[in-house]
């Protein structure tokens, strides 16, 4: 069985935590009762009160993801519209505050189109499906290694002979 640690609290004590929420509990005086740290009840608070009780449950037993346009109506729904966080994540649905913090920061930083969905992994054309090279690249490649290794000799040398003229002995 394997154990998620990006959680180290359970869903049962989300559960508590949402339980306590529902009375009208603060996050501070909930931390305290389930001994967990305040910043996570924090979180949790608002995810309960973006999403409800479900969301607070299911956090971490799927990634969320969201397309563009959702990331950026949020984004301006609270940098250019003055829509708070929290109504921000109960409108558009968002379970973490933190990728709505995320998304802000990027829109004002490049705007929309920093938001637009970039490709993972390593880029095409570097495997061994690549195109094979050319009898002078291959060439120049082997040029610039050896070149390198002289460098990485000569450096030696010098700092052989320099220490062995600091110490006054021949190596």
């Amino acid at each position: 069985m394997s154990i998620d640690l990006r959680y180290g609290h359970g869903r049962a004590a989300r559960s508590l935590a949402a339980d306590l929420f529902a009375e009208g509990r603060g996050y501070e005086s909930v931390a305290r009762e389930l001994g967990v740290p305040a910043m996570a009840v924090r979180k949790w608070q608002q995810t309960y009160r973006a999403v409800g009780r479900d969301g607070l449950l299911s956090m971490g037993e799927t990634r969320a993801r969201y397309d563009y346009e959702t990331k950026v109506a949020a984004a301006r729904a609270v940098v250019d519209g003055g829509a708070t966080r929290a109504e921000a994540m109960r409108r558009f649905g968002i379970a973490g505050s933190s990728s709505l913090d995320r998304w802000c920061r990027l829109y004002r930083e490049g705007g929309a189109e920093a938001l637009r969905p970039r490709p993972r992994g390593r880029p095409g054309g570097s495997g061994p499906g690549a195109a094979p090279r050319t009898r002078e690249e291959r060439l120049e490649e082997r040029v610039r290694k050896l070149e390198a290794q002289v460098a990485y000799l000569k450096k030696s040398i010098a700092l052989k002979a320099e220490l062995s003229s600091r110490t006054g002995r021949r190596p």
